[in-house]
């Protein structure tokens, strides 16, 4: 999760929303990424969504079956559909999101009976330090 965060606080300094995610297979970091809809003009460019392009790319297959995501917000409808199609084994998460999250929020995705791969699920890991980071993001955008 160190990782994540360093990649989130990357995001933070681009002025991106600070976000990172690491995918990781057997202990070893296969891709990082952070945040970047505004860079890349590209609504789906989600930490999340990078990560998993890029592990996909690098080990030359769709389905990461035998890989882990670690991720310091619970991720959205669109992330959770993008990992229960590459079939990540685990997914680790750090805040909550109330608002836009969809694992323990909103539609609860991997809880559908259409979801057709449910990774299991570590929710609340360096929660503090995630919060934080996304907390004083808005912040410092509001003038607070």
């Amino acid at each position: 999760m160190r990782q994540a965060l360093a990649a989130a606080r990357a995001a933070a300094d681009s002025g991106e929303v600070p976000v990172g995610a690491v995918v990781m297979q057997a202990g070893r970091v296969i891709a990082t990424a952070a945040n970047a809809p505004r860079a890349l003009a590209d609504p789906t460019a989600h930490a999340e969504i990078l990560a998993i392009r890029a592990a996909a790319q690098a080990l030359g297959r769709d389905r990461l079956e035998d890989c882990d995501l670690w991720v310091t917000l619970e991720p959205c409808a669109m992330c959770a559909g993008a990992i229960a199609h590459a079939r990540i084994a685990r997914l680790y998460y750090g805040a909550s999101d109330p608002k836009g999250g969809a694992v323990e929020h909103g539609p609860r995705f991997f809880t559908q009976p259409t979801c057709h791969h449910r990774p299991d699920i570590y929710p609340g890991i360096a929660e503090a330090e995630s919060a934080a980071l996304l907390r004083d993001f808005f912040a410092d955008r509001r003038g607070i």
